[in-house]
């Protein structure tokens, strides 16, 4: 499994997927030099590769495995690139402490030690809280955003949520946690489809998840600062996507983000918090209607 190794120590897990036009790319200049002809697989790679690499980033309680629908529509067009942040499925939690500057400084770290030179992000949640910081710190390396359940700032009761998700967490484990998070990370129409499996669906967080790592993950994004001071300063293509049965997300903030990004909204009806997992479909038609404009 591919790890990167921050410069503190911390191992990062990540995946590429469509990656081999990038390293043909690196070649191009030896076959030239000796004279060698372009062969159509080498041209239809290069052509991939002349594309800026789409990375996903992660909700809070997420691995890559949430984002392996979404990136088999897109691998035939784009490199792709999952990844887990600090304290997040396999990667480690770090000694350095977790903060929104550092998850977009490992970010930036992992684009360069693979070489990417342009990117499109698409985050959920607390991972477009940290495209936005990147996008905002790298602007010459972010070509697009995809900003999926967030908002220019936390309501009086995102932070109730996230202080009673780390009480239940810290008094009672990731059983009880799991259980009171399920109704509020996922809209109604959703939980009443998969009601059948909804315990499958608890125990995959359960799974994914590990309690001395989901602690200090809460701590800090509670203490976030407004996201509407780090969007000012984003000058890019972005695209702010809510749900209309999203507890933890107003309507009014999701659009007053994208005003302040210079970027637009769009409110999927019927949908909660986790946009990509309850309408598959349309989040991927969206995806490809704004990451493709000309296709």
């Amino acid at each position: 499994m591919p790890y990167f190794t921050t410069q503190d120590g911390c191992r990062i897990y990540y995946e590429t997927h469509g990656f081999d036009g990038l390293s043909a790319r690196k070649s191009c200049h030896l076959g030239l030099v000796q004279g060698k002809t372009e062969s159509p697989a080498f041209q239809k790679a290069e052509q991939k590769s002349s594309k800026p690499v789409v990375v996903f980033l992660n909700g809070t309680m997420q691995n890559t495995t949430y984002w392996k629908t979404a990136a088999i529509v897109l691998e035939d067009r784009f490199p792709v690139l999952l990844y887990d942040a600090r304290a997040q499925g396999q990667s480690d939690i770090g000694e350095g402490g977790l903060s929104l500057e550092g998850h977009a400084a490992d970010l930036a770290r992992l684009l360069e030690h693979l070489e990417v030179e342009k990117a499109y992000l698409v985050g959920l949640s607390h991972g477009a809280k940290v495209a936005l910081v990147c996008a905002a710190n790298s602007p010459e390396r972010i070509d697009r955003l995809v900003l999926c359940s967030i908002s220019a700032k936390y309501s009086c009761r995102t932070r109730l949520v996230l202080r009673s998700w780390l009480e239940t967490l810290r008094t009672s484990g990731l059983e009880a946690m799991a259980g009171v998070a399920l109704p509020v990370v996922f809209g109604e129409n959703f939980l009443k489809q998969k009601e059948r499996i909804l315990y499958a669906i608890m125990k995959g967080i359960i799974e994914r998840n590990r309690k001395e790592a989901l602690i200090p993950q809460l701590e800090t994004m509670i203490a976030y600062p407004p996201l509407s001071q780090i969007a000012q300063n984003v000058r890019i293509p972005a695209l702010v996507i809510s749900g209309s049965d999203d507890p933890l997300v107003t309507e009014q903030g999701a659009r007053e983000l994208a005003k302040l990004c210079s970027g637009r909204h769009k409110q999927f009806i019927g949908v909660g918090h986790s946009i990509p997992t309850e309408a598959p479909e349309l989040f991927n038609e969206t995806l490809l209607e704004f990451l493709c404009p000309d296709a």
